[in-house]
């Protein structure tokens, strides 16, 4: 049904370089044209309970809700709900902070009959004209809504959003009864689409399970059954074998901080030298990254450059909050202030290291605390004092080469199953963009569609989100 899918009869210019040409009977908006904008207030993160009044928070818009808010992540208690912002079905909520200006102004729109309302740091605009409220779901959050938000942002660190910016906005806005035939055609087509994307992660997050398995029992009790064992005094670790040792972390690496170059400086970010932010985070080595940093960067501000041959992990964001990452410098690069770069020592081998960090992803994880704005946070004196077992340096290599050949097919497959999922999400992208600019006329195609609810677009699964929140600024490390 997608591909057959033609353009329509008529179109008119937009007026937009970015937009170009839009249907002879749609509209050009902006946020002043169908409602008002306002920005929302509310408590913390420690006014969160299992039930009661559905809020809706700013970090959530990253992490949980796409297109939509359809059903509440987090409830507070009617006592408290008198200090946030109420919201009216049909309110597009905007995420009004960021860590990258690719991020800023996330959105999603209020589908939630009844009473909710919304934290602060999120942006809402109210309509005020008849409107299909979850067409503006998916026009307000397509690419290029997105584009534009992204030049709207202002800060270093974090990125920020405000009303004054995002009032300049524009949008297509075709006629109601054609808005939601949009709806109804992309409800279908996104559903299919995220159906095949959630069975792909699943399967990835098992292979994932079992390979922390694998690499936990081979690093915590090495490989020889038959091995003496002792008491290693740590209530996690249990036995190890007799002729390990037990060493804080601090004591087997060197470590270094990271910072941000002043966003807003240009020469800072015209160079060569690879900086690394959570986002980089997703492959077990770093060979190059998205954004880079010139010779004046490193004159002019004090950061530092981190040598090849040490385990980069993540000690600020939400990412924390379902996975702990690590990755293995294979050339010189820089971090920002969200990372701790560590160089093992030379009695700890760096690959083994990267792979003890992996398998103890559950331990680690029980460290993380919740920092300002709710983001999580892995202070310095937690990690570095945690323990880890430590085997001779000739047995890392050892069992470092057995996990190579045991893993390389569960590496393989979840490597393919990666790209499938980047490719299906792209193209759901590029679907929607398509179709909400009127690039593609979906109004037959709806005609003839079934009637089934829309897929819920909350996870069913949290583990399996990877979309990070923004990091506050504010949170100490």
């Amino acid at each position: 049904m997608i591909a057959d899918l033609k353009p329509y009869a008529e179109y008119k210019e937009s007026g937009l370089p970015w937009l170009g040409q839009v249907p002879g009977h749609w509209d050009v908006r902006k946020p002043r044209h169908i409602g008002s904008l306002l920005k929302g207030v509310g408590g913390t993160k420690e006014d969160a309970l299992p039930d009661g009044v559905p809020c809706v928070r700013y970090g959530e818009l990253y992490t949980t809700h796409t297109y939509f808010v359809r059903r509440p992540k987090t409830f507070i208690h009617p006592n408290r709900a008198v200090d946030y912002t109420p919201l009216h079905y049909g309110d597009v909520l905007f995420a009004a902070s960021g860590e990258t200006l690719e991020d800023i102004g996330k959105s999603a729109v209020n589908l939630i009959d009844g009473t909710v309302v919304c934290g602060g740091d999120v942006v809402i605009l109210r309509p005020t004209v008849p409107v299909h409220a979850p067409f503006l779901g998916y026009v307000m959050d397509c690419r290029p809504s997105a584009n534009q938000k992204a030049t709207m942002g202002r800060g270093t660190t974090v990125k920020h959003i405000y009303p004054d910016e995002l009032k300049h906005l524009l949008f297509p806005f075709p006629p109601v009864s054609e808005q939601a035939a949009i709806v109804r055609f992309l409800d279908w087509a996104t559903g299919k689409l995220e159906r095949a994307i959630r069975a792909k992660r699943k399967v990835i997050a098992l292979l994932t399970e079992q390979k922390q398995a694998i690499i936990h029992r081979a690093v915590t009790r090495g490989l020889d059954p038959t091995v003496a064992l002792r008491p290693s005094g740590i209530p996690w670790l249990g036995d190890i074998p007799q002729h390990w040792e037990v060493r804080k972390i601090k004591s087997l690496v060197k470590t270094f901080g990271g910072m941000t170059p002043n966003k807003g400086v240009e020469r800072y970010w015209t160079g060569q030298t690879p900086w690394v932010s959570p986002k980089d985070m997703k492959v077990p080595e770093i060979f190059d990254s998205k954004d880079h940093i010139s010779d004046a960067a490193l004159q002019e501000t004090n950061i530092t450059v981190i040598p090849d041959q040490a385990v980069l992990i993540v000690v600020r964001g939400m990412i924390l909050a379902r996975t702990f990452p690590t990755a293995v410098t294979r050339v010189p690069v820089t971090i920002n202030q969200d990372m701790k770069a560590l160089v093992p020592r030379p009695e700890l081998s760096v690959d083994y290291f990267s792979l003890v960090l992996t398998g103890i992803q559950r331990e680690l994880l029980e460290l993380v605390e919740i920092a300002g704005h709710g983001t999580c946070c892995l202070r310095t004196d937690s990690w570095s004092a945690f323990c880890l077992p430590m085997p001779p340096l000739e047995e890392q290599e050892v069992i470092r080469r057995f996990l190579s050949d045991e893993l390389a097919i569960t590496n393989i497959v979840t490597t393919r199953l990666d790209r499938e999922i980047e490719l299906l999400r792209e193209y759901r992208t590029r679907l929607v963009a398509d179709v909400v600019t009127g690039k593609l006329d979906v109004r037959e195609a709806a005609a003839r569609l079934p009637d089934e609810g829309p897929l819920d677009t909350v996870e069913d699964d949290a583990e399996l989100v990877e979309e990070t929140e923004p990091a506050d600024e504010e949170a100490a490390v």
